[in-house]
């Protein structure tokens, strides 16, 4: 399955260009994914009951279409991978014109933490439910192994080679 999410775009998501905004293409897509943990029963309310809540490891985009104001917008979110266990999580979005032209695509990486400890947790079993709902057969295993194989990775400096 796959949820749709639809948006009217507002002249505060367009940037100097006169078009939808990078940091808007990034709220859209955190908008769609609260839409469908809402419909799946697993909103703000629910995840503060469960003392769990979702965080984003990492995004990333490319472009087709410019989207502008006053359009309509339908943004998708797809399971595109998920641990057995569905403590890691990657969704895809698709944002698309309501005559399907396709616009964009976001790929966001994500993990459920445990907000009391601020670790990675495994989800209730209802979210587990929920998210199996929307995988498809193209729905890749994720496991710890995959965060290895991101592009980026955290790299310490010595706080004295900063000059500022």
């Amino acid at each position: 399955m796959i949820f749709y999410h639809k948006f009217e775009v507002r002249w505060s998501d367009l940037d100097a260009n006169k078009h939808l905004a990078n940091s808007s293409y990034v709220q859209y897509c955190a908008q769609a994914r609260m839409a469908f943990m809402t419909k799946e029963k697993m909103g703000v309310t629910q995840l503060s009951r469960w003392g769990i809540g979702p965080v984003i490891l990492h995004e990333r985009y490319s472009f087709f279409k410019e989207i502008y104001a006053d359009q309509t917008v339908i943004v998708s979110v797809e399971i595109d991978g998920c641990s057995e266990d569905s403590a890691i999580y990657r969704f895809v979005h698709k944002f698309y014109t309501p005559d399907g032209v396709h616009c964009a695509t976001a790929e966001a990486t994500g993990v459920w933490i445990d907000m009391m400890l601020r670790k990675m947790t495994t989800p209730p079993d209802d979210v587990v439910e929920a998210m199996n709902k929307y995988k498809s057969p193209e729905t890749v295993v994720l496991s710890k192994e995959d965060f290895k194989k991101l592009p980026f990775h955290p790299h310490n400096i010595d706080p004295a080679e900063i000059n500022i």
